[in-house]
């Protein structure tokens, strides 16, 4: 029997900030027995409370595994400095908010992670556990230690630390590691590795060897065991119907960053924006049928007594019967009081008949718009296809319907990007505002110019590319500031915000790191350096003293270019998408050549659905699928998503 250590927490709770996300008990959470299943899952997101507790990956997983007769799945999250502090000092370890139980006594603890920059809470979390550091110090008696997520199609910078890596969609393969940490309690951790190994998507790094060359670079990764594949594919889970999860979101205890129930609508995204690592890792586009949402969300609120619906995706515009959705959604639940949303929107997939629909229950916040590049050459380069007359037109027709607030979403530092580009982007907030004003005949009408500074990502047309550094972008973004208050009498209706470029550095260090990286990640940690995610914690300085002292050259990883040739870091570890497919994409974006979008134009062959032995969803399953030009019929007339064009109710 595996004991709570909640009498020990409980006494320190008094004296730290925000003690209730520690406390657990929320709704639709439980615990079971220890000893009434074999397999137990710690499972992590390695941010604070307010910002895991919504993570829909984890959610899922969690209501997945708990589903099973023979495992049991709590969950653990980082703990902010103060409680940490107190814990080393007590001798309490890092625990589950389900049961408090330890988190070290677990068989598995999963680790998910959306971004590079919690890898230090990794290592947190592991010492405040009492795991190793690093896997090849580990017994028999320990956790596997498993990473997965989007940050985790790059694990080499945590090769060190994890035992094996889940690439890919999670819902059926946490089932097969399941099945073999079951089938092998006894055996050698060896052993048991090597098994785990042969499960597609699983990948064991410590069965790989990696040498380098004489300039720096990989000579060769190379399975050191039979039992490893030399080159692991990701798992794609093909109809989401037949996943509907979570049933019965977690309802938190404490205020966190997202306060709605959630439903996934679709999975991946052909768009190609050339920057975005998500909708390249996550091909093939699978769709959740209509009815299928709509079971979801009557289930979810039903359970949760949340009374705001995100309906997400990458684009949830896109979705084929996005029009289907929005209506019966919106005539379900008119005068109940409950809201539904879209993320982020496409300026091309806007409408005012879908958005009209999401905002009939009278919730009408703010729209946001990603142009993501200044200048049409720009967003040609990274293959974000909108003119700035579509954009003007777009959040005109919104503020001529009612709307008084936009948010419009950019990047600095992208490939190719000159002073100009980025200047561009004052430009087009006072057209929004100009534009604006003149379509809601008021003058109170206001814009958010919300800017991020670009990180090159593996698996994307620009993995090759250099980083621009943290003073380039830095001293553009104050040009930037200087030009849209150049018109006060526009200026002040205009936001802006904006990401210094230090830390987007250190992302890249960790994006497009190998396993030399991970001595900077400990002795960074071992300096003091956590929860990198925040701006009160993160120290640039740190992080670059600790590069120093690891013998690791920053601009090597970051704002080097690299070559068609060079072995990068993830190149045995397969998205899907064919390299030579990236490399093409990556000369027309220094071309300025766009590539149109595969779901309603003929296959570009990126790769993805020979690999995966799968094809796109054209609609959601049950339903009739649009028409699509075959490899071999190339048509010089697009097929046009009825969503954006008015038919199916859009």
């Amino acid at each position: 029997m595996v004991e709570s250590v909640f009498e020990s927490l409980e006494p320190l709770l008094p004296r730290v900030r925000k003690p209730v996300q520690y406390v657990g008990g929320e709704r639709n959470a439980g615990t079971k027995p220890w000893d009434s299943v074999p397999v137990h899952w710690a499972l992590c997101y390695p941010d604070a409370y307010e910002v895991g507790l919504p993570n829909q990956g984890l959610m899922i997983l969690y209501e997945v595994l708990n589903e099973r007769d023979d495992a049991l799945a709590e969950r653990t999250y980082a703990v902010w400095p103060d409680l940490a502090a107190l814990m080393r000092e007590h001798g309490v370890p890092q625990f589950t908010v389900d049961g408090h139980r330890p988190v070290g006594a677990f068989d598995v603890l999963g680790v998910s992670f959306a971004t590079e920059l919690g890898y230090t809470n990794l290592l947190s979390i592991l010492d405040l556990a009492g795991i190793p550091l690093h896997a090849a110090d580990r017994g028999d008696g320990h956790p596997l230690v498993l990473a997965g997520g989007h940050a985790a199609f790059n694990p080499e910078p945590i090769a060190d630390f994890v035992d094996i890596v889940a690439l890919g969609d999670g819902e059926e393969v946490v089932g097969e590691i399941t099945d073999v940490v079951k089938a092998t309690q006894g055996w050698r951790r060896r052993e048991v590795l090597e098994r785990l190994a042969a499960v597609p998507g699983v990948y064991v790094p410590s069965l790989y060897d990696v040498t380098y060359g004489e300039d720096g670079a990989i000579a060769a990764v190379t399975p050191t065991s039979d039992a490893a594949p030399a080159r692991v594919h990701k798992r794609t889970t093909s109809d989401l119907d037949d996943w509907p999860y979570p049933k019965q979101p977690l309802v938190p205890m404490a205020e966190t960053v997202h306060e709605r129930m959630s439903v996934e609508i679709f999975r991946g995204c052909t768009r190609g924006c050339r920057f975005c690592q998500a909708g390249m890792i996550t091909r093939p586009v699978r769709e959740r049928s209509p009815q299928g949402v709509g079971e979801m969300v009557e289930q979810g609120l039903k359970s949760s007594g949340y009374h705001e619906v995100g309906l997400l995706s990458l684009s949830s515009a896109d979705h084929s019967g996005i029009g289907e959705i929005a209506k019966g959604l919106a005539d379900r639940y008119e005068g109940t009081g409950t809201g539904l949303s879209l993320p982020s929107t496409r300026v091309d997939a806007f409408n005012v008949t879908l958005a009209e629909e999401l905002t009939r229950s009278g919730r009408r916040s703010g729209l946001t718009f990603a142009p993501e590049g200044g200048s049409e050459r720009l967003r040609k380069v990274i293959n974000k296809m909108v003119s700035e007359e579509e954009l003007i037109a777009t959040v005109g027709t919104a503020y001529e319907h009612g709307w008084r607030q936009v948010k419009l979403y950019f990047m600095c530092g992208l490939p190719t990007e000159t002073d100009e580009d980025v200047l561009q982007i004052a430009h087009m907030a006072h057209e929004v505002i100009r534009a604006g004003r003149k379509a809601a005949g008021r003058g109170d009408v206001r814009a958010t110019v919300s800017i991020g500074a670009f990180v090159p990502k593996p698996h994307t047309p620009f993995q090759w590319a250099a980083q621009t550094a943290p003073e380039v972008v830095d001293a553009r973004l104050r040009k930037l500031r200087e030009a849209i208050n150049s018109d006060r009498s526009l200026g002040r209706n205009i936001g802006l915000r904006y990401h210094d470029g230090e830390p987007s550095l250190v992302e890249g260090l960790l994006s497009r790191g190998d396993r030399r990286v991970g001595r900077v990640i400990e002795q960074a940690w071992r300096d003091g350096q956590q929860f990198d995610g925040w701006s009160e914690y993160f120290s640039y300085e740190r992080w670059m003293a600790a590069a120093e002292r690891a013998g690791v050259d920053v601009a090597w990883f970051t704002t080097r270019e690299r070559g068609e040739h060079e072995i990068l870091p993830w190149d045995h570890l397969d998205s899907g998408l064919d390299r030579g497919w990236l490399w093409d994409d990556w000369q027309d974006a220094l071309a300025a050549e766009e590539q149109d979008d595969c779901r309603w134009t003929p296959c570009f062959d990126c790769g993805v659905c020979p690999t995966m032995g799968t094809e796109i969803q054209m609609a959601p399953p049950g339903s009739v699928p649009l028409s699509i030009t075959p490899v071999g019929e190339r048509s010089s007339t697009p097929v046009r998503n009825p969503a954006l064009t008015g038919d199916r109710g859009a």
